[in-house]
C-alpha cells in the first residue's frame, strides 16, 4: 500500500528550480524554507552543537584529564555492538593522541561478553577493573540505568563516568549514583539535540577533552592542527555508530554521518581500511547502505558469535598483518551469522503463525526457544518485523532463564512498553525502537500476555499494514542524470531521512522481465513512457527488483513487453565501465488494469 506525501507544488523556487523533482521531495518532507533546504543539502561541520552544552561533560573531561596527567589508570567500558565499539575506539584514540608518551598501559578497554555478561555495566566487571587498579571507569553507550554497578564503583573508590544515549529516567533523582552522567536527554539537560547515538556522545566528549587539554575555553575556539585532524579522522567511527544504531539521520547526526562517511575509505587507521578491504568495498563508494549491509554486520558478528573485543582490537591495532587477520575473522563470523539468522527467522516465523501471533487480535510476537542463539535473535527480530509489521521479541531459553532482543515498528515505543512489564523481568534496557531483556522462564507466559495486551492497545490497524511513503509523482522523462544526482545530495539516507521514492504512472514494459542472480531471485525491468516510440537509452529506464521474482510468480499472469504499469521506485545512478546512467530500485508495482 502506498501513501503519497502531499505538498503544494511551486510553493517556492528552491533547489533545481520551481517544480523540480528535488523541490517537490523537499516540500513533501515539509521543508519549505529555502535557506534551511540549502543548509540541509550542503551541511557544514560548523553545524555541530557545542559539546560544552552536554550535562556533566566538563566534570567528566576534567576528571579524565586529571587522571591521565597523574598516571592513574582509566578504563573505557563499551557496549558490544557497533555503536559501543566505535564509541570505545573514539575515546581510546583520543586519549592516546593527547597522552602519547608512556601512557598506553594506563588506558584499559573493556567490552562485556554478550552471552556470559549481557548488556551494560555489571558489578563483576567493575570489581575486576577496580582490582586492576582503575581509578576511573568511563562507560560508553551504556550505564544510564546501571544503579547497582554505580553504587559498587562508589564503594570501591572508583569514579564512574557514564556516557550514554539510551532512554534515561524521568527524574534526576533516579539517575545512577555516578561521578558524572553525560547524556543529551537526561533530566534538565539543555542540549539542543537529543538523538545522538553512543558514538556521537563519545565524540562530543573526545572533542571536549581536546579543547580542555589545549586550553581552548571559548565556544568555537580553534584547536591545534593535529587535534583538528584527529577529530576529523574520528568522524569515520562516529558515522559507523550513527548509521548502525539507526538513530534519526537529522540535525547533527546527519552532519556526523555525512562527513564521517567521506573519511572511511581514506582513514589513517589501518583496521578500518582492512575492514573496508575485507568487505569488498575498496573500489566502491562507502555510503550508508554499505555501512548497514556490509561493514556493520561484520562488526556486530564479532559480538554475536565471538567477542566484540576482536572488533575493538581491529580498530585499535597498529599492526597491518593483525588488522587483516581480524578483518578476515569478522567476515567468516558474519557468514556464519547469516546462516544462523536465517534458521532462527524461518523457525520463528513458523512458530508465530502456529501460535496465531500474526492475527489482528495479537499485535505482537513474543517467542522463546532453547536452540536460538541469543547473540543473533536481534537480527531475526528485524526480519520478522518486516514480515509481520508488528513489534517482535525473540529470546533464547536456557534452563530457568530467557534472554533476548526486541525490535519495534514506527509509532510503538518499545522501551516504554517493556518497562510497563518490569516486575516480570530480571533486567531490560534500550530505546524506542530496539531493546534487550532478560526474565525468568516461569514468567514467560505472563510476560507474553502482558506485552501483547499493551501492543493490542497501541498498535493501530494502519500500523499493521505494510506501507510505502511516496515523496512525489514523477514522469519517466524527469529521471534524468541531473535530476537524480540532485536527489543524491539528500544523502546519507536512513531513519528520519529515507531515500526518496517516486511514483511513476503511464509507463510500459519495453521488454519482458529478466531474472537475475545465482538463484534467479531478482528481476530486471526496462520501462518506457506511455506512447514513447524511441528505443534509445534516453527513452528507457532500467529498474531492478531485489527478491522480486517470488512476487511476480505469486501474481499469476506473467508480465510481457507492452504491459502498462504503475511503479514506485528509488531513483539512483549506476556506473558501469565509467559510464553513468539512471537505474532505479523497485519498491512496488501494480498493473493498472488490475486495480
Amino acid at each position: 500500500m502506498c501513501r503519497l506525501r502531499r505538498a503544494p507544488l511551486g510553493a517556492w523556487s528552491g533547489l533545481g528550480g520551481a517544480g523540480s523533482l528535488i523541490s517537490r521531495v523537499l516540500l513533501a518532507r515539509e521543508m519549505t524554507d529555502p535557506q534551511a533546504c540549502a543548509a540541509y543539502v550542503n551541511p557544514r561541520l560548523s553545524a555541530l552543537h557545542d559539546p560544552a552544552l552536554l550535562p556533566d561533560i566538563d566534570v567528566a573531561a576534567d576528571r579524565i584529564l586529571g587522571a591521565m596527567s597523574r598516571g592513574e589508570r582509566v578504563a573505557i567500558y563499551g557496549d558490544y555492538d557497533v555503536d559501543g565499539v566505535t564509541a570505545t575506539t573514539i575515546l581510546y584514540r583520543t586519549l592516546m593522541a593527547l597522552f602519547p608518551n608512556g601512557h598506553a598501559d594506563r588506558v584499559v578497554t573493556y567490552i562485556p561478553h554478550r552471552i556470559d555478561e549481557g548488556y551494560g555495566l555489571n558489578v563483576d566487571a567493575i570489581e575486576e577493573l577496580a582490582g586492576a587498579g582503575c581509578r576511573v571507569v568511563v562507560s560508553v553507550d551504556c550505564g544510564v540505568s546501571a544503579h547497582g554497578p554505580a553504587q559498587r564503583a562508589r564503594e570501591l573508590g572508583v569514579d564512574l563516568i557514564i556516557t550514554d544515549h539510551h532512554n534515561p529516567p524521568a527524574s534526576a533523582a533516579d539517575l545512577p549514583p555516578a561521578f558524572a552522567v553525560v547524556h543529551p536527554r537526561r533530566p534538565a539537560s539543555v542540549y539542543p539535540f537529543g538523538d545522538l547515538c553512543g558514538a556521537g556522545v563519545a565524540y562530543k566528549l573526545a572533542w571536549r577533552l581536546c579543547a580542555k587539554h589545549s586550553g581552548v575555553t571559548e565556544a568555537g575556539g580553534r584547536l591545534p592542527a593535529d587535534l583538528r585532524t584527529l577529530l576529523v579522522d574520528l568522524l569515520a567511527f562516529a558515522a559507523l555508530g550513527v548509521i548502525a544504531d539507526v538513530v534519526p539521520l537529522v540535525d547533527e547526526n546527519r552532519v556526523l554521518a555525512r562527513f564521517g562517511l567521506e573519511r572511511v575509505k581514506h582513514s589513517p587507521f589501518i583496521g578500518l581500511r582492512a575492514l573496508v578491504e575485507a568487505s569488498c568495498l575498496a573500489g566502491e563508494e562507502v555510503d550508508s547502505s554499505a555501512v548497514g549491509f556490509k561493514l556493520a554486520p561484520r562488526l556486530n558478528a564479532a559480538g554475536r558469535l565471538g567477542h566484540a573485543r576482536d572488533a575493538l582490537e581491529l580498530f585499535t591495532t597498529s599492526d597491518p598483518a593483525r588488522a587483516a587477520e581480524l578483518a578476515a575473522l569478522l567476515s567468516r563470523q558474519n557468514r556464519e551469522r547469516q546462516a544462523v539468522e536465517k534458521h532462527i527467522s524461518d523457525q520463528a516465523a513458523e512458530m508465530a503463525v502456529a501460535a496465531g501471533m500474526d492475527r489482528p487480535d495479537r499485535r505482537a510476537i513474543v517467542l522463546a526457544h532453547p536452540d536460538w542463539h541469543a547473540g543473533v535473535v536481534g537480527i531475526a527480530c528485524s526480519r520478522l518485523v518486516e514480515q509481520f509489521c508488528r513489534p517482535v521479541i525473540l529470546m533464547q531459553q536456557t534452563g530457568e532463564d530467557c534472554h533476548g532482543s526486541a525490535r519495534s515498528i514506527e509509532g510503538f515505543n518499545l522501551h516504554e512498553a517493556i518497562g510497563e512489564c518490569r516486575e516480570l523481568l530480571t533486567s531490560f534496557g534500550g530505546h524506542d525502537m530496539a531493546a534487550g531483556l532478560r526474565l525468568p522462564a516461569d514468567r514467560l507466559g505472563a510476560f507474553v500476555d502482558r506485552f501483547t495486551s499493551i501492543a493490542n492497545e497501541r498498535v493501530s490497524d494502519e500500523m499493521l499494514r505494510p506501507s510505502l511513503l511516496v515523496d512525489a509523482d514523477a514522469s519517466l522523462g524527469e529521471l534524468t542524470l541531473g535530476a537524480v544526482k540532485e536527489l543524491s545530495a539528500l544523502a546519507p539516507f536512513g531513519r528520519g531521512n529515507p531515500e526518496p521514492r517516486v511514483r511513476l504512472a503511464g509507463v510500459r514494459l519495453a521488454e519482458s522481465p529478466r531474472s537475475m542472480g545465482a538463484h534467479a531471485k531478482h528481476v530486471s525491468l526496462t520501462l518506457r513512457a506511455e506512447g514513447a516510440r524511441g528505443t534509445g537509452d534516453s527513452a528507457l529506464v532500467r529498474v531492478v527488483g531485489w527478491n522480486w521474482s517470488k512476487h511476480l510468480e505469486a501474481a499469476g499472469d506473467p508480465l510481457r513487453a507492452g504491459t502498462p504499469l504503475e511503479v514506485v521506485v528509488k531513483p539512483r545512478i549506476s556506473t558501469w565501465l565509467g559510464r553513468e546512467r539512471v537505474e532505479c530500485e523497485l519498491c512496488d508495482l501494480v498493473v493498472p488494469a488490475m486495480v
